[in-house]
């Protein structure tokens, strides 16, 4: 019967926290040749290499990375045992990792994870960035799951999953005024400035595409990249903006914003990529379950 050693498992929490076997020797003090033994330690005891070298640096294997979050989760129970015996108890928790695209709707980020916000054994932890980032910190075992409004390709070295989520249609939205008349599209972009997703958004692509068989150029009067700034634009212009429904879902439902059009054949398509895994994240397997 195997029994692991706790030394080993601090050894190697350091190790995945600073990165490279330098760092993680300097920060404990010790050799860099005793660390390497002590991990090579821990991996046979548990029979799965624990980090890969990518590019000169020590990266997480999918084993690693549940190795790592017992690991977390041992030594917070530590902690919790100092707690119980000063009358300061916790409770254990999970964790779920997730990446967000930089541009996606907050509104739907918090729609997706609403069935995990007050549960008090499930801790979020989210980051932000390109798909670019944020596909690289899944690969390397960093976080669960990247939420995104475009698929990826799956390929025999990545092997992800887009898991659609949602679809929604896209909306010209604006300001409730007295003496507003029905909004003639596309005759009123004549006249009237329009804010817009920026080129690299598909719903800009399609609109654009729309816009060149009408043969109306439009008076853009603002290009943005991100939704929750786009949402904000929203609010400020006196024109109206190109969005989908949910990222001004609390505008549209306290009458700040009016739907001015409804383009059905536009739409706003919503992702959960996720990595083949021998050892998948059980919290997101449930909320992704949720979601079928």
């Amino acid at each position: 019967m195997s029994f692991l050693n706790y030394h080993h498992l601090r050894y190697f929490r350091a190790i995945a926290t600073e990165g490279s076997l330098t760092k993680a020797a300097q920060h404990l003090k010790i050799s860099q040749s005793a660390l390497s033994v002590q991990l090579r330690s821990l991996e046979e005891n548990l029979g799965q290499p624990l980090f890969e070298r990518k590019h000169k640096a020590l990266v997480l294997t999918e084993s690693g990375r549940i190795a790592l979050e017992y690991a977390d989760s041992i030594f917070r129970s530590g902690e919790e045992l100092a707690d119980l015996l000063q009358n300061r108890a916790s409770r254990s928790r999970s964790f779920l990792r997730v990446g967000a695209v930089a541009n996606l709707s907050r509104n739907f980020q918090l729609t997706f994870l609403r069935p995990l916000i007050g549960r008090e054994e499930v801790e979020l932890i989210i980051h932000s960035g390109t798909l670019r980032e944020l596909l690289v910190q899944l690969q390397n075992h960093t976080l669960d799951v990247v939420l995104s409004n475009t698929p990826v390709r799956r390929d025999a070295e990545t092997g992800w999953h887009s898991h659609l989520l949602d679809q929604q249609s896209v909306s010209l939205v604006g300001h409730k005024t007295r003496r507003m008349k029905p909004f003639r599209f596309p005759d009123d972009l004549k006249t009237t400035p329009i804010v817009l997703p920026s080129l690299e958004s598909s719903i800009r692509t399609a609109f654009d595409v729309l816009m060149d068989q009408t043969g109306i150029r439009p008076i853009i009067a603002a290009e943005v990249d991100d939704m929750a700034m786009l949402r904000l634009m929203a609010r400020e212009t006196q024109g109206v903006t190109l969005v989908p429904p949910v990222v001004v879902k609390d505008e549209l439902e306290n009458g700040t914003l009016v739907e001015r059009h409804h383009f059905p054949q536009i739409k706003e398509t919503f992702y959960a990529i996720t990595p083949s895994r021998r050892f998948p994240n059980m919290i997101l397997r449930e909320l992704l379950t949720k979601k079928k």
